[in-house]
Parts: C-alpha cells; structure tokens; sequence
C-alpha cells in the first residue's frame, strides 16, 4: 500500500517576545490560527523548530515554524521536510512581502526569492525554489524608514482593526492550497484586498 503523501507548511517569523506581532513575524500567526482551527498541537521540537503533525480536509499535513533567525530558516526547514520524507514540491512557506500591499495576500508557484531573505534561505538549503508560497502583504515603509525597521516593527493601530481578517483569508487560502492545489489558491485569493476601512 503506498505510502499517505504528507505535506509541509511552513510560517517564517522571528523567534521570542522581542519580535512577536511584528510584520516579519505574520507567517507565525497564519500558522498559529491554522493549528489552532485544526487542532494541531505546535509542541514537538526538534531541529530547532517547533512543529505539529494532523490533518486538514483528510490531508496529512506537518505544520512548522523554525525558531532560527528567519535569515537563517533554510536549514531547519529542510532537516523537517527530510525527517518527514517531504520533498519540497509538497511545501508551502507562508511569510510577509513589502512588495505587497497591507491586506493583499498572493500565492505563487515556485520562483525565486522576491527579495525575501527568509525564502532565500529555503531556496539554498533545498537548492531550488520547487515549492509555493504565500505572501502576505505588509506594504513598503514611509518615507525615512528602512524596510529592515518597517518589516521587525508591529502593525500600526489601524492595520490592526483588519489584521485577523488577513490572517483568516491566509489561513482559508492554505486550506485551498492543500485541499484543491494553487490554482485554485491563486484563483480565490491573488485579486482580493481587505480595506481598512475609514
């Protein structure tokens, strides 16, 4: 009987309260909410990352967040998938993108690093970009601003007021990912924008 296809999502962040609620750390969240949904318990620890294994919509799936530097991910990220037997075409990494506007979310099939340090490490550490993602649009920087300190700081008060709604439309659009693949994630999700409203 063949072996049960399991599947890696994967939530960059930072670790530790310094970094928790930034913008850089919204792949923890989307990961937080869906384990949380799907009563999937994020205790086991092991290669530096903290991980859970369950099911979504009658798929296997192992949830992960590395708690190295999200610089740094790549390697933990594929310590897990090769403890599972994943390859990374049955990855999916969930992280935030200043190329996106805030409350825009796009899902992309394979590519390169868009600038995104933490997908480039995934991308050295697999040798290439064979996996989707799931970008989170967290807007570019006012004017005086670097994107290093826009990316490691919180959301402002009004981006907060819709936070939970992107991070509920990330989570249905992982679900989508998983149950009826990216085009049908890309379908549902790359036009749609939640507006703060005035």
């Amino acid at each position: 009987m063949p072996q049960k296809r399991v599947r890696l999502v994967v939530g960059l962040g930072n670790p530790g309260n310094t970094y928790k609620n930034t913008r850089h750390n919204v792949g923890f969240m989307v990961l937080d909410q869906i384990a949380e949904a799907f009563s999937i318990a994020l205790v086991k620890r092991k290669f530096d990352t903290i991980f859970g294994r369950g099911s979504i919509g009658g798929v296997s799936v192992v949830l992960a967040k590395p708690m190295a530097f999200m610089n740094r991910s790549g390697p933990q990220v594929q310590k897990i998938a090769g403890y599972y037997r994943i390859l990374s075409e049955d990855m999916l990494v969930v992280h935030d993108d200043i190329d996106l506007a805030f409350g825009r979310i796009k899902i992309k099939e394979k590519g390169g690093d868009g600038g995104h340090k933490g997908v480039r490490s995934i991308i050295d550490a697999f040798g290439g970009g064979d996996f989707v993602r799931l970008r989170i649009g967290v807007g570019r920087p006012e004017a005086g601003i670097s994107a290093a300190d826009h990316v490691l700081d919180r959301f402002k008060s009004d981006e907060n007021q819709v936070l939970d709604q992107i991070i509920t439309a990330a989570r249905d659009a992982v679900v989508t990912i998983l149950c009826k693949g990216a085009k049908e994630g890309m379908d549902r999700f790359n036009d749609k924008r939640i507006v703060i409203s005035s």
